[in-house]
C-alpha cells in the first residue's frame, strides 16, 4: 500500500446494506452517479463496491478516512450537502438496513488495499471474533496468510477493529466487538472451497464479493 493510500485510509469503514428484493443495482446506480464523486470531494476515499455472490440482496463497500476527527468532518460535509439531501429519499427507499458497520484500521502497518491493477478472480473476505486483535493478527500471519497462498489467492487487506468512540452517531456502528477481517482475491470459486476444506479458524461471516463496474478493488 502507497503511503499516500495509507495515511488516507488509516480508519475504514466496512458497510453491509440490506435491500428491497431487486432494488440493489437501484443503489448502486445511484450511488455511481451521484454518490462516489460527491464522497471523494467531500474528504472520504471509497475504497472497494461489491455485490454479494450469496445475496442477492446485499451490496457490501468499504471508505476510508484519515483520521476519526477527519472521518467526522467528511461525513457531515457529505450529508449536511444539498446532493445527499437530493437523493437520499430515493437510496433509503432500496433499503432495509444500513447499521451493519464496523469500523477498522489496518492490522498491521501497510496491510490495508493497495488497489493494484490486478482484475479477475472472486475477493473474499471472513471476519472472525477475534477476542484479541493483536494476538489473532499473528494467528493469521502464522496459520492462514501460508493457507490463502497455498490456496493460490491473493491477500489484499487485512483490518482490525478501530474502538475509538464513533465521531458522527448519525451513521451507528458496531460496537463492543473485537474483529480481525481479511480479504483475499481467488482465482475462482473451486479455489476459494479448496482453502475452506483445508480448515483452520472459523469465522463469525464470510463473504464472496463481485466487484461493481467502478469499484477500485478488483
Amino acid at each position: 500500500m502507497t503511503a499516500g493510500l495509507a495515511n488516507a485510509c488509516a480508519i475504514v469503514e466496512l458497510r453491509q446494506y440490506t435491500h428491497h428484493p431487486g432494488r440493489r443495482d437501484d443503489l448502486i446506480a445511484l450511488f455511481e452517479e451521484k454518490f462516489l464523486a460527491g464522497q471523494t470531494e467531500a474528504g472520504m476515499t471509497v475504497i472497494a463496491t461489491f455485490r454479494d455472490v450469496n445475496d442477492s440482496n446485499r451490496f457490501v463497500w468499504l471508505r476510508g478516512f484519515p483520521t476519526m476527527d477527519a472521518r467526522a468532518a467528511a461525513l457531515e460535509t457529505f450529508y449536511g450537502g444539498a446532493m445527499w439531501k437530493a437523493n437520499r429519499d430515493a437510496a433509503n427507499a432500496t433499503l432495509i438496513d444500513n447499521d451493519d458497520v464496523l469500523l477498522l484500521h489496518p492490522a498491521t502497518p501497510g496491510s490495508g488495499f493497495a488497489l493494484d491493477e490486478s482484475r479477475g478472480g472472486l475477493v473474499a473476505a471472513m471476519v472472525y471474533d477475534a477476542g484479541g486483535s493483536a494476538a489473532f493478527a499473528e494467528l493469521f500471519e502464522r496459520t492462514i496468510r501460508p493457507a490463502l497462498v497455498n490456496a493460490g489467492s491473493t491477500v489484499l487487506a487485512t483490518f482490525v477493529t478501530e474502538h475509538s468512540e464513533n465521531t458522527f452517531p448519525r451513521l451507528p456502528v458496531r460496537e463492543g466487538e473485537d474483529v480481525f477481517v481479511w480479504f483475499a482475491r481467488f482465482v475462482d470459486r473451486a479455489s476459494f472451497d479448496r482453502y475452506v476444506s483445508a480448515g483452520g479458524p472459523q469465522p463469525s461471516q464470510v463473504l464472496l464479493l463481485a466487484p461493481t463496474e467502478t469499484s477500485r478493488v478488483q
